[in-house]
């Protein structure tokens, strides 16, 4: 007689970070399926499965590639679907879990608490008050973006139509997801139609800087308001080091695409507009306000740089992290300073933070070359577009070099598991590999080795 294995006895025995890998795959998984239904096409047909895992991924790590332009090919309930599965992704299922139980007369467990905390990267604090926090936060920078936008959309869609687009794309910029009803007035344009709109591109800038810079810089923000000294050592990173990206490649965007990708732009405003959306779009979302396709090598570089990076922990952006990206530099200046200790603004940085710096941006570039290496085996496509792709998914950017489509079946199972590694992170990944084991060993004799 075959037994059946208890449920809650293989869920007592998963980690806090197994559960995680483990709610997101099953999101994935009933997303997918509800988007294979007739109902959620347009034109009434079954979408493969694969495909619609590829969409459901997409669309909960806030990535934003597709196989097919989202307006087109989904339905209204088709689209629906995917604004509920960017919402969940973009906040976090935990903290929608953990909201709803607070309602109720049932306990929260200890477990259930890190596990919010870990899905959210947060740091200290009561999990309840932070869910709210951050809900209260979301729902009211949605509702502010989509009334915006609600100027744009209603006189061109109509009333109906209007507030939904407003509503879908407010989701989207904030949740950094980058998927966009824009196929409403050309198909597969994204913002490009629309790039020198400045009430739309402003307003979508604001969400993705906004959703991008993370729940704990809120926090920092909304208690110690311009006392900059007062905040936390990771907001402090945070900001300056969005800051600094912004500037510089903002500058560089238009000094490398001036007579390039902007030369058909009349004036100064138009171009600084356009250069925005895209820097910004490029380290959080797929907002594409031009063909990538057609920047320059220097750019689609540049680019490649910001979306690797992404944007800070506890956000809805992916990434290596902003922090993660400072840790390694700075890493690197103590080195050069010849300083035991990695420091910054007045702090040290402890020894197990430089280690999971060093260990994740190692992994995710093992995980871009390993995925570049077989796709480019698989198809006939270059180099370029194939990397590009492949951290566009790792890091939930969404902008992409015109390749998704033609991708066979082998290729799009790769990318959907790239952006599912990107969604869950480099260390989640791990300890839900490693499980909960905790032995100690003892130490082994030292011995140098030399290193460059």
């Amino acid at each position: 007689m075959i037994k059946i294995p208890n449920i809650k006895n293989i869920t007592r025995k998963l980690s806090f970070t197994q559960y995680l890998v483990c709610g997101y795959l099953m999101l994935i998984l009933i997303g997918a399926a509800i988007l294979m239904l007739p109902i959620s096409s347009r034109e009434h047909i079954v979408t493969p499965f694969l495909e619609c895992c590829y969409a459901a991924t997409s669309a909960l790590s806030g990535t934003g590639l597709t196989l097919y332009d989202t307006y087109t090919h989904w339905s209204l309930f088709g689209q629906i679907i995917v604004l509920i599965i960017i919402q969940i992704g973009g906040i976090g299922f935990m903290s929608m879990a953990i909201f709803a139980l607070s309602f109720t007369s049932k306990k929260i467990g200890l477990k259930q608490r890190v596990t919010m905390r870990e899905s959210v990267s947060g740091m200290g604090g009561g999990v309840v008050k932070m869910t709210r926090f951050i809900l209260k936060g979301t729902i009211l920078f949605e509702t502010a973006g989509a009334l915006l936008l609600c100027i744009y959309y209603i006189p061109r869609c109509g009333v109906g139509y209007g507030i939904f687009y407003a509503l879908f794309h407010s989701i989207s910029g904030f949740c950094t997801a980058g998927l966009d009803l824009m196929g409403h007035f050309e198909p597969g344009t994204s913002l490009i139609t629309a790039r020198t709109d400045v009430l739309l591109n402003v307003t979508l800038i604001i969400l993705l800087d906004i959703g991008g810079i993370g729940y704990i810089t809120w926090d920092d923000i909304k208690t110690h308001k311009h006392h900059f000294k007062k905040y936390r050592l990771q907001s402090k990173i945070v900001l300056v080091i969005t800051l600094i990206f912004y500037v510089a490649g903002l500058l560089l965007m238009l000094l490398l695409e001036w007579n390039n990708t902007l030369s058909d732009l009349d004036n100064l405003g138009d171009k600084v507009l356009v250069s925005s959306m895209l820097i910004t779009s490029g380290r959080d979302a797929g907002f594409a306000p031009l063909v990538v396709a057609d920047l320059r090598s220097a750019t689609i570089m540049m680019m490649l740089v910001f979306m690797f990076v992404g944007g800070a922990p506890g956000s809805t952006a992916c990434g290596i992290k902003t922090t993660t990206f400072t840790v390694m530099v700075m890493t690197i200046v103590s080195v050069f300073r010849k300083r035991k200790s990695v420091e910054l603004f007045g702090r040290r940085i402890d020894e197990e933070t430089v280690r999971n710096a060093c260990c994740v941006t190692t992994l995710y570039f093992i995980v871009i070359t390993v995925s570049a290496v077989i796709i480019t085996a698989v198809e006939d496509i270059a180099l370029t577009p194939v990397v590009f792709e492949l951290v566009s998914a790792i890091s939930s950017c969404g902008l992409s070099m015109g390749i998704s489509a033609d991708l066979s079946p082998i290729s799009v199972f790769i990318v959907t598991l790239v952006m599912f590694f990107g969604r869950i992170g480099g260390l989640t990944f791990i300890v839900s590999l490693a499980g909960t084991s905790t032995h100690a060993r003892s130490q082994l004799p030292e011995e140098k080795i030399m290193v460059g």
